[in-house]
């Protein structure tokens, strides 16, 4: 028989426990930050909720019931229960009375359409305006962000994926927002969420079906898990968009998404703003006997980062954001007075490709399959799995002590 050292199997069950809870943690995202909301309503969503000001419990929101919180000019907070003020306080928590449930928040002024989101609330006053957060479990965030960044009626293994790169994303961004007094927040460049999950079960399956499941490098670092709508055929090398390339991320050709709506569009763009832009901003050669009369014309048939040459220094991001493109992906030329822009993809074109991705699932490719594919440098991990196993892999190389039967 042999026995090891205990306080390795004391740090197996410790790392196991932390893995477990770390993971299926709340976390506190900011809603409504596109707004400086002055006012809010808080009401009943067929769930209790407890209602604390400060230290002190001032009952619940139930049955039809509702709250209303204000910021005042002196940045406190002035709580209503119904239309009765019940003081002015620095701090104010709604709390579930059981496991996930959901509350109704209606901003009147400004107004703003009503959302619905689970678990706990704190509200503080803010700089321009009341700080909304969301204290909410991992899981149920998860949900509500990919059903607001992928939609509704896909494959599960989409979802699945989907879901994959926002639990990275959030992990590895936890103190994006921090000195604002949350984890992240509800906009794009965290992530959209705007609602709890609504309409797709399914979901929540692809949520719990990938639990503790995140991407990372071959260090052991959480990856950028980037995605966009449509690459067009190709995806674009990350230092194309934000002049900082990524290891694990390179262009390639993507037939999946192809033939999909998002594949192809056109804009005509006015050939006097053409000129001008390119011409006042850039210093466009005109008069040069070669890049002159390419001014209106040009051919993308792989993913570039310049108009024309490099040595020009126009970024194609910068013409994409000027004239609101869809993607860089695109080819011009002069159409009478207009130029005609014919373009491929929507969105960045860094990463994942969703509508490839959701064809990928159409074609029964597994959801590790589809993000292997888009992240060809990257491994998958188990938070929980690897806690376990390098753990134990530390047992076996403790000195075994024999002891006679």
């Amino acid at each position: 028989m042999y026995f090891c050292d205990v306080k390795p199997l004391i740090a197996y069950f410790f790392l196991c426990f932390f893995a477990v809870n770390a993971y299926s943690q709340q976390i506190r995202i900011g809603v409504y930050r596109e707004y400086d909301i002055q006012r809010i309503v808080f009401a009943h969503d067929g769930f209790n909720y407890s209602i604390y000001a400060d230290s002190s419990n001032l009952g619940e929101i139930i049955d039809e019931g509702y709250v209303e919180i204000q910021q005042t000019p002196d940045k406190k907070l002035e709580l209503f229960v119904g239309i009765v003020s019940q003081g002015v306080f620095d701090k104010i928590s709604l709390i579930e009375t059981q496991e996930n449930a959901s509350i109704e928040l209606t901003p009147t002024i400004p107004s703003q359409k009503t959302r619905k989101y689970q678990n706990d609330f704190e509200i503080l006053p803010g700089i321009k305006g009341l700080t909304i957060v969301n204290v909410v479990n991992l899981n149920n965030y998860l949900s509500g962000v990919v059903e607001s960044e992928g939609g509704t009626g896909k494959d599960i293994e989409y979802y699945k994926v989907q879901a994959l790169m926002s639990r990275t994303y959030a992990l590895k961004y936890l103190s994006k927002h921090v000195k604002e007094g949350f984890n992240l927040c509800d906009r794009v460049h965290c992530q959209a969420y705007h609602y709890k999950l609504r309409f797709t079960p399914d979901i929540e399956k692809a949520v719990k079906a990938t639990e503790n499941v995140v991407m990372e490098d071959e260090h052991g670092n959480l990856v950028d898990a980037y995605f966009h709508a449509n690459c067009g055929g190709q995806t674009s090398e990350a230092d194309y968009i934000w002049n900082n390339s990524v290891h694990y991320l390179n262009t390639f050709k993507d037939t999946f998404c192809i033939y999909t709506k998002q594949a192809t569009w056109e804009k005509r763009i006015p050939k006097h703003q053409w000129a001008e832009f390119l011409v006042k901003r850039y210093n466009y050669p005109i008069n040069d006997s070669i890049l002159g009369p390419l001014l209106y014309n040009f051919t993308q048939t792989e993913r570039l980062a310049f108009y024309h040459n490099p040595i020009l220094g126009i970024p194609l991001r910068d013409i994409r954001q000027e004239f609101k493109l869809k993607s860089t992906y695109f080819s011009n030329y002069l159409d009478g007075n207009d130029v005609l822009i014919r373009g491929r993809g929507y969105g960045h074109g860094v990463g994942l490709c969703q509508e490839g991705a959701m064809h990928m699932a159409k074609y029964k490719y597994n959801y590790i399959q589809i993000a292997i594919y888009y992240f060809p440098g990257i491994y998958i991990h188990n938070l929980e799995e690897d806690a376990f196993f390098r753990q134990r892999g530390n047992l076996f190389l403790c000195s075994p002590y024999r002891v006679e039967d």
